[in-house]
């Protein structure tokens, strides 16, 4: 899920603008707990693509059953070996990656447009919520130039592949928590040969994703300025 594309980048302002000042927007978090990946996809398109001026923002959480997920711009070379795991073609930025079991997957389904900001700061912003989370466990996480994500010691824990239409999001991010990261090894992650990854259970860090969600939920309400409130998940 991982790097956002070029072009995408390329299209963000240079100074892209603060949240504007004013009662927060609302935004509702719907933990969709474990799915395939597919269902989910369809539904946040059809959610992105139906959506008006008015519509709230959304933040879905979901643990997907494993998959291989290939964007737009992938390279079918960069999937090396990828046996009994589905590997599925999508419409977001970048090149390959892995999600499954001990990951969490956010999708900010955000309008830009109200929130008056550019991709580029959106993706920073992405980027530093999980950058915050992992410093609430004392684990020191940086970005790396070139490479859209978030590492500890040259290792990946958080990938990013978005897509933005009609200047709202989806897609969004995937951070590593407890996981088997074996399935890694059968692909060239984010497209870089060698890539190693890791995860917050290996660092240290909690052995489930509960007492991560709020955590990470919290640092992206905070840094795009929004108010939170649960609601229920969506039928697939």
């Amino acid at each position: 899920m991982d790097p956002v594309s070029a072009g995408t980048l390329a299209a963000a302002t240079a100074d892209d603008a603060a949240v504007p000042p004013g009662p927060p927007p609302t935004a509702r978090v719907r933990d969709l707990g474990r799915q395939p990946y597919e269902p989910v996809w369809r539904a946040m398109q059809a959610f992105t693509d139906a959506r008006s001026a008015d519509t709230p923002d959304e933040l879905w959480l979901v643990e997907h059953d494993p998959v291989f997920t290939l964007g737009q711009a992938g390279k079918d070379e960069h999937v090396l070996m990828p046996g009994d795991i589905p590997v599925v073609h999508v419409d977001r930025g970048g090149q390959v990656t892995y999600h499954g079991p001990g990951q969490i997957v956010l999708y900010p389904l955000l309008d830009l447009r109200r929130l008056k900001l550019g991709v580029k700061e959106y993706v920073s912003r992405v980027e530093q919520a999980m950058i915050d989370t992992l410093a609430d466990w004392n684990i020191h996480a940086q970005r790396r130039d070139g490479a859209p994500g978030v590492y500890v010691n040259d290792a990946k824990i958080g990938a990013l592949g978005i897509r933005v239409r009609h200047g709202c999001t989806f897609h969004g991010l995937a951070f590593n928590i407890a996981m088997d990261l074996g399935p890694y090894q059968r692909i060239n992650p984010c497209g870089f040969q060698g890539l190693q990854v890791t995860s917050m259970l290996d660092l240290g860090g909690p052995s489930g994703l509960d007492a991560v969600k709020p955590v990470l939920v919290g640092h992206v309400a905070h840094l795009f300025g929004l108010t939170v409130e649960p609601a229920p998940a969506p039928s697939f």
